[in-house]
């Protein structure tokens, strides 16, 4: 019976210093900037009507990505190109595509 005990009173100890170790978010913490659903500061360049005759707006400078870009250009704006062909044309190419 005793032994019982100690193994029960010794996985009791080691569960909760496991417990202890494992990190738990801080009600103080700053949230970090990629988790917060504020919208990003982009210039509005307006649209243009691409080659299948739809309305699109232009590549647009933004603070981070804005909903609905395509590709990000070298020259670090944001397009929302439909095609892939001429995206970033005259923002020296695509970086990446999103």
């Amino acid at each position: 019976m005793r032994r019982l005990m100690s193994v029960v009173l010794l996985a009791a100890v080691l569960f909760t210093s496991l417990l202890a170790q494992t990190p738990q978010p801080s009600p103080t913490q700053p949230i970090p900037q990629q988790q917060q659903k504020s919208q990003p500061k982009c210039t509005d360049n307006g649209t243009y009507v691409n080659s299948k005759g739809e309305t699109v707006k232009r590549p647009e400078n933004c603070s981070a990505a804005p909903q609905g870009a395509t590709a990000q250009c070298r020259d670090g704006s944001y397009s929302f190109s439909q095609s892939r062909r001429g995206t970033c044309s005259h923002h020296g190419g695509v970086a990446k595509w999103l």
